[in-house]
């Protein structure tokens, strides 16, 4: 996976319309899925919570199955793309540990990761505004880069590949 530039304001924008889409519809469907439910199969008497239960997984399921179709519009491609970075920096700070050891024995994989991993944070964290970090991750970069000089290395992040994971396990 590749770091790509993303504009803020508009990945905040449709990331906002996404959010208030997904959860109007899912509102909107489950009380529609729910009454049909309840409609059809319910009786006197009969307590009607796990049709109504029903309604919001089958509204959920609905909502997931247009996200799904949605991911590769343009519309949805920053926020997918992030999304996707999120899902890798999980799997990299889950072997954080053993790579960081690797690092510092100077394994060109553990390098390649680590730098995609703290720009990748870097980016995110922008998107995000979380300022609070933001000075350990540039830290961690800076310490990471003199890492690599120091040892007259070439590493970058768009070198990174999932598949350097699975040696870290």
């Amino acid at each position: 996976m590749q770091l790509m530039n993303i504009d803020k304001v508009r990945y905040r924008k449709n990331l906002n319309i996404v959010i208030v889409g997904f959860i109007a519809t899912l509102l909107i469907l489950a009380l529609i899925f729910g009454q049909l439910l309840i409609s059809v199969f319910s009786q006197e008497g009969v307590n009607n919570f796990s049709y109504n239960l029903m309604g919001v997984v089958l509204s959920l399921l609905a909502c997931m199955a247009i996200l799904h179709t949605l991911k590769e519009s343009t519309f949805f491609k920053e926020i997918y793309y992030v999304w996707q970075i999120k899902q890798i920096q999980n799997l990299i700070y889950r072997k954080l540990k053993k790579i960081k050891q690797a690092a510092q024995a100077s394994e060109n994989d553990a390098l390649i990761i680590l730098i995609f991993y703290y720009q990748s944070q870097q980016q995110i964290y922008q998107l995000d505004d979380n300022t609070l970090t933001m000075n350990k991750v540039n830290k961690e970069i800076a310490d990471l880069q003199e890492i690599i000089t120091n040892k007259n290395l070439t590493i970058s992040a768009e070198q990174f590949d999932k598949k350097l994971l699975t040696s870290y396990n």
